[in-house]
């Protein structure tokens, strides 16, 4: 395992299972398409740092946008990939290297922006709403429900979608960590308070609540599970980081 860097990606993972096989992408490379029944899951790296942006569509259409993080173009191409329109962008968290492209995606699609209520005001455009533990997004046939995970900085949000009855893994989460969670831990605090704090967000809000099975797909790098994870929790905690 590796010390997380300033821009918050964690460690190293371990060997992947055979259900993350495709989850890799690589900076100028094609996206990662995960078809969830009627929801499909595209995730691209648009940055130098590996930033991972999202998009999310729904049956009906309605997409949904995870971390405006660089390179407009290649995100509006994303946006392309799939119905071609953009109704909403939900930043992670206040981080610089995640809203970089966010003016110019959201002057040119004209998508509501969403982002945790404590971290908005750091945002480069108005979020259009702000968003709090326990909420939900709703963009046409999407629902996502909102996580709350404070430590990386006070406003960090995740995202949970249950995978639908028609997908390969009906009633599985697939939860959009931004750089709260990775593989082999969470993501980088600058204070014992805010570690302390993050770890406990994410053992009372995300494992105590979602099942092993639980995709992770976080902020920079490659995906993970639940169920990878969990035995590290008393390791993280030791080692403070």
């Amino acid at each position: 395992m590796t010390e997380p860097t300033d821009e918050g990606t964690a460690m190293t993972a371990a060997e992947p299972a055979d259900d993350l096989a495709g989850a890799h992408v690589t900076h100028g490379g094609p996206s990662a398409v995960h078809r969830l029944g009627g929801v499909t899951v595209r995730k691209a790296s648009v940055s130098g740092e590996d930033n991972n942006a999202y998009l999310v569509t729904a049956a009906d259409g309605a997409q949904l946008l995870v971390d405006a993080a660089d390179d407009a173009p290649r995100l509006l191409a994303l946006v392309a990939e799939g119905s071609g329109r953009l109704d909403a962008v939900v930043t992670t968290h206040r981080h610089w290297d995640h809203h970089r492209a966010l003016p110019e995606v959201v002057a040119a699609t004209g998508a509501l922006t969403l982002a945790g209520a404590p971290d908005a005001a750091e945002l480069p455009v108005p979020a259009g709403r702000t968003l709090t533990d326990g909420d939900t997004v709703v963009v046409g046939d999407l629902t996502l429900d909102v996580v709350a995970l404070r430590g990386h900085t006070p406003g960090s949000v995740a995202l949970a979608l249950t995978e639908p009855d028609d997908g390969p893994h009906p009633g599985r989460v697939h939860l959009f960590t931004g750089d709260s969670f990775f593989p082999g831990g969470p993501g980088r605090t600058t204070s014992p308070r805010d570690f302390t704090s993050l770890m406990d967000d994410l053992e009372r809000r995300v494992f105590d609540r979602f099942d092993d099975d639980t995709r992770v797909y976080p902020g920079h790098g490659d995906d993970t599970t639940l169920g990878r994870e969990r035995p590290h929790l008393g390791e993280w905690r030791a080692r403070g980081w």
